[in-house]
């Protein structure tokens, strides 16, 4: 397939581009500088995206957004937050519902923060949205994507869980603590934790490029969630380092404001019902061989 991908030099995205080469696939990055042989140009801010240059296209992954590690979550931060995700959905959704062929497939990139916090809840593909900020962009995203399917190309969205990695993401930021003994549990510790190896994502990716009858929502999670406090001792032990730490809540909210309820004290108990029917089969489904491959 010729696959194209936006966010490409992101920690999936990157990831993404070298498995699809591996696979014999063709990536073609979309850029926001000036394009390169085998690059499409594109300004999500400036609506621009020649439909021309989709053409022989067959299939779109979609990865492109601002950061949500950046604190504070300032009102312009969550706008900005808000419309790189749904400006930059609806431009690509709406060029490919005018290129000649269409794309078979997007693949568009969403989040399990859809669900909100939602304490010991087992959550499905089928689970209803939640409530707080992060629900309402999620559902927003999605819905931005809406021109694709109405043109009849078949979209996946795909509801990313912690993705573990050493190179970039929420792991690579504990890596610090955690190697200096200062790691531990965040609030109570008691918080689900839905998480999935990097190259268990790319996996679910491919598939969802790959495969007809998968669209709509798809859970990219391991199948084992784990609390917070689970999460912290695991990475101790991979590390050989105590993780006896306990971060107070006040601390946290202090120091990040919104984005700790949002993202670090968040409860989310996520099965990947979807893959689960499929028996899809993970690379690392438990949490510490994940781990130990992440930190390898």
């Amino acid at each position: 397939m010729r696959v194209a991908v936006s966010g490409g030099s992101g920690l999936v995205g990157s990831a993404l581009v070298a498995a699809l080469r591996t696979a014999g696939h063709t990536p073609i990055p979309l850029v926001r500088s000036a394009p390169a042989a085998g690059q499409v140009f594109w300004d999500p801010e400036r609506g621009l995206l020649d439909a021309s240059s989709l053409a022989g296209v067959e299939g779109v992954v979609h990865l492109a957004g601002e950061s949500l590690s950046s604190v504070p979550w300032t009102k312009r931060r969550r706008e900005r937050i808000r419309e790189s995700r749904i400006r930059g959905t609806g431009l690509l959704a709406e060029t490919l519902s005018q290129v000649n062929p269409r794309p078979r497939v997007l693949v568009s990139a969403s989040a399990i923060g859809y669900y909100g916090s939602r304490g010991d809840e087992i959550l499905t593909e089928e689970s209803p949205s939640g409530s707080g900020f992060l629900a309402e962009v999620c559902r927003a995203w999605e819905a931005a994507a809406e021109p694709a399917a109405s043109a009849g190309v078949r979209v996946v969205n795909a509801r990313f869980g912690l993705i573990l990695s050493r190179r970039g993401g929420a792991l690579a930021k504990m890596l610090v603590p955690f190697r200096l003994g200062l790691g531990g549990r965040l609030g109570s510790g008691r918080q689900w934790v839905s998480w999935i190896a990097l190259d268990d994502a790319v996996e679910v990716v491919l598939l969802a490029l790959a495969h007809e009858e998968i669209r709509g929502a798809v859970n990219v999670v391991a199948p084992e969630p784990v609390s917070n406090a689970d999460l912290a001792r695991a990475l101790g032990r991979a590390l050989g380092r105590p993780a006896a730490a306990a971060v107070p809540v006040a601390a946290l909210r202090l120091a990040m404001g919104e984005m700790a309820d949002e993202m670090l004290l968040a409860s989310t108990r996520v099965s990947p019902a979807i893959l689960l029917r499929r028996d899809h089969p993970f690379r690392h489904p438990d949490l510490t061989g994940a781990l130990l491959s992440a930190l390898a």
